[in-house]
C-alpha cells in the first residue's frame, strides 16, 4: 500500500503522478548521450553525478556505493515484471542506496526518480519502488559494518621507526597516513585476500630495485629533463583517483551504441557488468592495502632524498606523493583489476573512447583496448614520482588476480 511506504518514497511517487513533474538533468561524460528510454544509463549517471569527484582515502567507500546500488539493482529487476516496472524498480533500487549514503543528495535524487516514474508511466508504479527500496536495504544490511566506512578505513596508524626502505611520512606536507584499515575490510566476492598477497618487494641492493631507482630519479622529478610533454601529460591525468578514472570507460560498456549485438544485451546483463566491476574492484582494493601495510614499503621520494644511492635532499616529485606506503600500487592494481573485468564480461572496446580527468582539465585521452588503460597508469606513476616502476606492474598483476578470483566465485550468480 501506498501509505505504509515512507514518506520520501511517497512524495516522489505523488509528484510524479501530478501533472508535470519536473525533469532533472543528470550531466553524463563529456561526448556521451544519454538515449531518453535507457533508464539504465540515466541512473547510471546519477550515480556518478551523487558520487562526484572523490579523492584517495574515500575511493573503497564510494566504490562500495556503487556496488551496493548496483547489486540492488539487479535484485530488484528480477523481483518484477520485465520491461517499465523492471526500470522503475532499478532506478528505485539505486536512489535508495544512494539516499542512504548521500543524504545531502536527497531533494535532488527524490526529483530524479519523480522524473522516472512519470516518464515511465507505470500504472502500479508502488509494487516497482517496493521491491528496489526492499533490495537496497537488504543489501545495505548484509554489508554493514563491513570495514570499508571512512573511519574504519582511515584509522590511526603511528609509523614505524625511520629505517632503509621503510615507509615514513612524505614532503611536502609530511600528512599521517591514510587507509591503513583498508586491508581489513570484508571482500564482496572473494573469501578472503590473504590467497592474493603478493611476495615482498625487491631488497635495497637488487638490480631491479636500483634499476626503479634511476628511472623515478630520472622521469618522475618535477624539473625532469627526460619526460615529454606527453608522458607529462599523462601523468597528470592519471594523478586522478582510479574510481574517478575509469567510470567513464565503464560507462561505454553498458551504454547502446547502435545496431551492435552487444548493445542488445538483456538489462539483466548490464546490470550485472555494474555490479560486479565494483565489487571486484573493491576486492582488489582491500587486496593492495593489506599488502601495503603489511610491507611498508618507502616511496620513490624518501629513498631519493634519504638513501643510501647518490642521496639528493633536494629532489621533489611531479605529483605530491600519497599518504601511504608505496608497495604495490593501488592505482594499477585498480587497473588490472578493471582491466580483467571488462576483458571477461564486456570484451574489447566497441570502438575508440575518449576520457577526462578532473585532475588535468586540459587533457583527453583515446582509448582503444583495455590494456591501454593499464599501461599507462603502470606509467603514469612512474612519470609522477610518485612509484617505482615494478611496485606498478605487481599492482597490475595483482589487480588481474583478484578479480579473477571474484569473477570465479561470482559465475553468473545473482549478486
Amino acid at each position: 500500500m501506498l501509505s505504509s511506504m515512507p514518506v520520501s518514497r511517497r512524495a516522489v511517487l505523488t509528484t510524479a503522478a501530478g501533472a508535470g513533474a519536473a525533469a532533472v538533468l543528470i550531466p553524463a561524460p563529456a561526448g556521451a548521450s544519454v538515449p531518453k528510454a535507457d533508464t539504465l544509463l540515466e541512473w547510471y549517471d546519477v550515480t556518478a553525478a551523487t558520487i562526484g569527484v572523490i579523492t584517495g582515502p574515500q575511493q573503497v567507500t564510494n566504490s562500495r556505493t556503487w556496488a551496493v546500488a548496483w547489486i540492488a539493482a539487479g535484485r530488484a529487476v528480477a523481483a518484477v515484471r520485465p520491461g517499465a516496472e523492471a526500470e522503475l524498480a532499478l532506478a528505485a533500487a539505486v536512489h535508495e542506496t544512494l539516499i542512504t549514503t548521500n543524504p545531502a543528495a536527497v531533494a535532488t535524487l527524490d526529483a530524479a526518480l519523480a522524473s522516472t516514474v512519470a516518464r515511465l508511466s507505470v500504472r502500479r508504479p508502488e509494487r516497482a519502488v517496493a521491491a528496489g527500496v526492499d533490495a537496497a536495504r537488504a543489501v545495505l544490511g548484509e554489508r554493514a559494518g563491513d570495514g570499508l566506512d571512512p573511519a574504519s578505513v582511515n584509522r590511526p596508524f603511528t609509523p614505524p621507526p625511520a629505517a632503509p626502505g621503510v615507509w615514513q611520512p612524505t614532503p611536502p606536507a609530511f600528512a599521517a597516513a591514510v587507509q591503513a584499515g583498508q586491508g581489513d575490510g570484508r571482500p564482496f566476492l572473494v573469501r578472503s585476500v590473504d590467497p592474493l598477497q603478493p611476495g615482498p618487494q625487491p631488497g635495497l641492493t637488487s638490480p631491479i630495485y636500483l634499476r626503479d631507482l634511476a628511472e623515478s630519479r630520472a622521469i618522475g622529478s618535477l624539473d625532469s629533463a627526460v619526460r615529454t610533454a606527453q608522458q607529462t601529460a599523462v601523468a597528470r591525468f592519471w594523478s586522478q583517483t582510479s574510481l574517478n578514472g575509469f567510470t567513464g570507460a565503464l560507462r561505454t560498456t553498458v551504454a547502446p551504441q547502435g545496431s551492435h549485438a552487444a548493445d542488445r544485451r538483456p538489462p539483466a546483463q548490464r546490470i550485472a557488468l555494474i555490479a560486479v566491476f565494483h565489487a571486484a574492484t573493491i576486492d582488489a582494493q582491500i587486496t593492495t592495502y593489506k599488502a601495503k601495510y603489511r610491507y611498508l614499503a618507502w616511496r620513490p621520494i624518501t629513498a631519493i632524498r634519504t638513501g643510501a644511492v647518490y642521496p639528493d635532499p633536494a629532489w621533489t616529485t611531479l605529483i605530491n606523493t600519497p599518504a601511504h606506503p608505496e608497495y604495490p600500487s593501488g592505482h594499477t592494481t585498480y587497473a588490472g583489476a578493471a582491466q580483467a573485468v571488462l576483458d571477461t564480461l564486456a570484451g574489447p572496446p566497441r570502438a575508440p573512447f575518449t576520457l577526462t580527468s578532473p585532475a588535468a582539465a586540459d587533457v583527453t585521452l583515446t582509448y582503444r583496448r583495455w590494456s591501454d588503460l593499464t599501461q599507462d597508469n603502470i606509467d603514469a606513476r612512474v612519470w609522477e614520482g610518485v612509484h617505482f616502476r615494478h611496485t606498478d606492474e605487481v599492482g597490475a598483476a595483482v589487480g588481474r588476480r583478484a578479480a579473477q578470483a571474484a569473477l570465479a566465485r561470482w559465475r553468473g550468480r545473482t549478486l
